[in-house]
């Protein structure tokens, strides 16, 4: 009898209790109510306090919190989405999406064109700001940080798919996965800042990108661009991309693309980069500056027709590598400077007097055995690359030629 006369107060225990949390905690206000009562085309500055979602935007409005507006998601699904065209979201505070990578949990959903989405804080979300379809939109000054969770369990500070003619700029990720663009051409990502990631940005399928002035740093891969031609890289600072591939550019079939003005910093490679398609236009690689990397550049699969021209290479331990004798062998060098260029310049032009040839000797050992790679830097091994300098027992191979070094 004693028995059952617990478990009968346990149990109503367990009934009263959300009655006299509720009680005892004030209701946050309902959001949704407010929102779908602000006129078309309409302004709803929320007063200071924590409301709750989700919540999701069906007509064209205003949205301000004056960063005193908190956005309470409840542990499932987005926090705040977005279904029309032509809304404004300033000064707001989301916070507490899902988990779910197979419905894409976020903080901000947004779908239609001509949004403006500006300074506001985005905190413990699986996804930060998802562009699904949507078109001609500004998302500016925001601060994202994803969930605490390991690496490969995060989601996309920022994820565009299906997504054109957008402009994202001066935004600050951090704590995330990739910042992601598929399928999405024409859009422009300018001035961000991207730390503690996978891939800075990881890009497929995005043609006639814009990437300038972008600084990523402490991710395993810098900028990834896969089948994405026209791509503009400019001015970006890539730095510590050391794991996860660990390279600051890679490019795969991507041709027609600029890639100029870069500073790649204390990465395995400085840049790989693949051959353009057959008859596709040339990629040129100008004024880049690649130093303190493992290896600076490294070149993979066919001949190639890439123009290289006035980067700069500096204490890279590794200057330039290439995936097999050949790899690269149809680019064009000229103007680059090297620092271990060892010739002369007698007339004082600042062009070498002969030009920079990159030999493979006994670095060819662990380029074509790649276990090999751990004794590299090991007195035996320079001890070895010494003696084929000196005198080569086998032909070197010859990987580029530069005959316009700079000094």
């Amino acid at each position: 009898m004693k028995t059952w006369l617990a478990i009968g107060l346990v149990a109503l225990i367990a009934l009263w209790k959300p009655a006299l949390q509720a009680a005892q905690s004030p209701q946050m206000p309902a959001l949704q109510a407010l929102v779908d009562a602000t006129p078309i085309g309409g302004t709803l500055r929320l007063a200071p306090g924590v409301y709750a979602g989700p919540v999701t935007i069906h007509h064209a409005m205003t949205l301000e919190g004056e960063h005193r507006a908190v956005i309470q998601g409840n542990g499932l699904g987005t926090v705040l989405s977005v279904a029309a065209d032509g809304v404004t979201l300033r000064g707001l505070r989301l916070q507490g999406s899902g988990e779910s990578h197979d419905r894409i949990d976020a903080g901000l959903l947004l779908q239609g064109t001509h949004h403006r989405v500006e300074d506001n804080d985005i905190e413990d979300v699986l996804f930060g700001i998802h562009l699904k379809g949507v078109t001609q939109s500004l998302i500016t000054g925001n601060r994202i940080t994803g969930k605490a969770l390991s690496t490969g369990l995060r989601g996309d500070p920022l994820r565009l798919w299906h997504s054109r003619q957008n402009r994202i700029q001066d935004n600050h990720f951090t704590r995330g996965r990739d910042l992601t663009l598929t399928n999405s051409p024409d859009n422009q990502l300018l001035r961000n800042r991207f730390t503690d990631g996978r891939y800075g940005m990881h890009i497929i399928f995005s043609p006639r990108l814009l990437v300038e002035d972008n600084h990523l740093s402490n991710t395993g891969t810098g900028i990834v661009a896969l089948y994405s031609a026209q791509l503009t890289l400019r001015r970006n600072h890539i730095a510590h991309a050391l794991t996860d591939g660990g390279a600051g550019i890679v490019l795969r079939e991507s041709d027609n693309s600029l890639i100029e003005l870069n500073q790649v910093l204390h990465c395995s490679v400085g840049m790989k980069m693949d051959a353009p398609l057959e008859g596709g236009r040339p990629v040129i690689v100008r004024g880049n500056h690649f130093a303190h990397n493992i290896i600076g550049l490294f070149l993979l699969g066919e001949a190639g027709a890439a123009i290289l021209s006035n980067n700069r290479f500096d204490s890279n331990l590794t200057t330039v590598a290439i995936s097999a004798p050949g790899a690269g062998s149809a680019n064009q060098w000229h103007n680059n400077r090297w620092d271990d260029y060892q010739g002369f310049d007698r007339n004082r032009d600042q062009i070498g007097d002969t030009p920079h040839d990159v030999m493979l000797y006994a670095d060819r050992i662990w380029m074509e055995t790649p276990k090999a790679t751990f004794f590299r830097n090991t007195p035996a091994f320079e001890l070895l690359d010494f003696l084929e300098r000196l005198a080569p027992f086998s032909t070197p191979h010859r990987v580029l030629q530069d005959p316009r070094p700079q000094m």
